[in-house]
């Protein structure tokens, strides 16, 4: 194996009548001319042709790159090409580029629309979004000037995700560049949007759905399972509410005590936790049944003085997580993969109240805090038939009451409830 260069070898490589080169390693090299000049340069392939990169005229001093300059070039290019970005095309793109040119990178485009954007983002939201840009997007195109930007770099981006098996990770990063590229065009920073003719250059996504039991009679057991549940008294009282509810489990699991209105009997979710929000939208109210007051007066003495509802028993400061309550119905013996989860109850209560309690579709869309748009196109109101919503929450705590009942007493049958 032919060792690497040194500068003391480098010196000695006199000229001879024709060009010659020798290798560095992993395809850079210096290439020695007739007249004594010494240049550095790469070697590499870029969509299946070979090409080269011209580094720059050797020096072990001065203006020239040295050999240590020569293999970081060498490392930074090589990055490039992880990338999906051709080396030499990059160094054409940055010669001459102005400072403000510079700002334009993809990177600084994305971090000032994802600026924006987030304000009207829950803040797990904004997490997400911030957590998929440093880790799967702007490693790959952040330094890329966003007007130079061409639809097979972002293939090459967006399949190092699905490679991995990421698939809908993929997808969701298609959708994020797609935005970041388009803010890009309508602020005068790019004449097209690279990422609009992404269409079809993923492997589909799986659709999943999250496990729900919809059968009455299997849902009877469940929540039977539920009250007999051995676990501590937090993660068996809020298991009990999440069907009751219905809400999201990560809204469920960080109820605070603040947005807990007994006398009202109203749990006000602040718009900030919602999953999705902006700025025309309030705070969602969900109404507390008989029962679901009765749980929280019954837990009150032993969490009232804390924030949360549900603190997190090695760490009151925090709640409880979703996978706490997915454990839960673990250990009741429900495989939460393909028979019940705790956002499948979002499922069950959609299906039940529909099929079995025969309610209107708007006011359980309303209580799921769903996007719900009026006639005129206005988006959703929380006090939208919030007293048909009321009802409509003690129908659903009495109903799952009576299946329990009948469920114990060996006759499940579904409910004889009149559309309202």
């Amino acid at each position: 194996m032919r060792s690497k260069l040194t500068d003391a070898r480098i010196k000695a490589l006199d000229p001879k009548e024709k060009p010659y080169k020798v290798s560095d390693g992993e395809g850079l090299y210096i290439e020695v001319k007739p007249n004594g000049k010494k240049y550095w340069k790469f070697k590499y392939r870029f969509a299946g042709k070979e090409k080269k990169l011209s580094i720059g005229a050797y020096g072990s001093t001065g203006t020239g790159i040295t050999l240590k300059g020569a293999r970081a070039a060498l490392h930074e290019a090589k990055g490039l090409l992880d990338q999906g970005v051709d080396p030499s095309l990059h160094k054409q793109l940055r010669k001459g580029l102005t400072e403000e040119q510079q700002a334009a990178s993809f990177k600084a485009i994305a971090l000032e629309w994802y600026a924006k954007q987030s304000t009207s983002w829950a803040p797990a939201t904004a997490k997400r979004q911030k957590a998929m840009l440093d880790k799967d997007i702007l490693p790959y195109l952040g330094k890329r000037p966003i007007a130079d930007l061409e639809t097979f770099e972002l293939v090459g981006c967006l399949t190092r995700i699905s490679d991995r098996g990421a698939i809908e990770t993929a997808h969701k990063a298609r959708q994020v560049v797609n935005q970041i590229c388009r803010y890009a065009k309508q602020t005068g920073r790019a004449k097209h949007n690279p990422a609009s003719d992404l269409t079809g250059t993923l492997q589909p996504r799986q659709v999943s759905h999250m496990a729900a039991l919809t059968d009455p009679k299997d849902f009877a057991r469940l929540m039977v399972d539920i009250d007999a549940y051995e676990g501590t008294h937090i993660i068996r009282t809020a298991l009990a509410l999440a069907p009751m509810l219905f809400q999201r489990p990560g809204e469920l699991c960080g109820m605070e005590w603040s947005e807990i209105d007994l006398e009202q009997a109203q749990w006000i979710i602040p718009r900030e936790k919602k999953k999705e929000r902006n700025k025309t939208e309030g705070d969602h109210i969900v109404p507390l049944s008989r029962q679901a007051v009765a749980l929280l007066e019954d837990i009150q003495p032993l969490t009232g003085h804390g924030k949360y509802v549900f603190p997190n028993q090695r760490n009151h400061q925090a709640p409880i997580r979703t996978e706490s309550l997915n454990k839960a119905l673990r250990n009741l013996g429900y495989d939460t993969r393909e028979q019940q989860c705790a956002h499948g109850f979002r499922a069950c209560a959609r299906t039940m109240l529909d099929e079995q309690l025969n309610l209107r579709i708007e006011w359980i869309e309303h209580q799921l805090a769903h996007k719900v748009r009026d006639t005129l196109g206005n988006a959703y109101n929380r006090t939208k038939h919030l007293p048909e919503r009321i009802e409509m929450m003690q129908r659903w705590a009495d109903y799952l009451d009576e299946l329990k009942q009948r469920e114990l007493a060996g006759n499940v049958i579904t409910g004889s409830f009149k559309r309202g």
